[in-house]
């Protein structure tokens, strides 16, 4: 059985990120040695947490994600809309046009979907 799953980030709260990368960390835990892929998903204003000074505060958890094979995709959309520049996101970040489409076709292609 190969594991796949979408967790979606879209507000700018430390507390729901956190349970998200704790989210991905227990199911990379638990399923060791099984095929497994996992898709960070950051949409609306939680593209500020991958970015600037923020992101310093996930700096080790996000490292750890993407080391373990973790995707992190982050809405183009809304880094415009809230003036945030690509050069500022996290270095295993991931722009992708629209996260909502984005989310639509993993959906499609057979990913679960997280909400924390």
């Amino acid at each position: 059985m190969r594991y796949k799953a979408v967790i979606h980030i879209d507000l700018e709260d430390d507390l729901i990120f956190n349970l998200g990368l704790n989210n991905i960390s227990n199911t990379l835990d638990a399923l060791q040695g099984k095929e497994v892929e996992l898709i960070l998903l950051i949409t609306g204003p939680g593209v500020a947490l991958v970015a600037g000074d923020q992101m310093y505060i996930f700096m080790e958890k996000l490292r750890q994600i993407t080391a373990a094979g973790v995707r992190i995709q982050v809405c183009d959309r809304a880094l415009k809309l809230f003036d945030i520049p690509a050069e500022e996101l996290f270095d295993g970040c991931e722009i992708i046009p629209a996260g909502v489409v984005g989310l639509i076709e993993l959906q499609y292609d057979g990913f679960a979907y997280i909400k924390p």
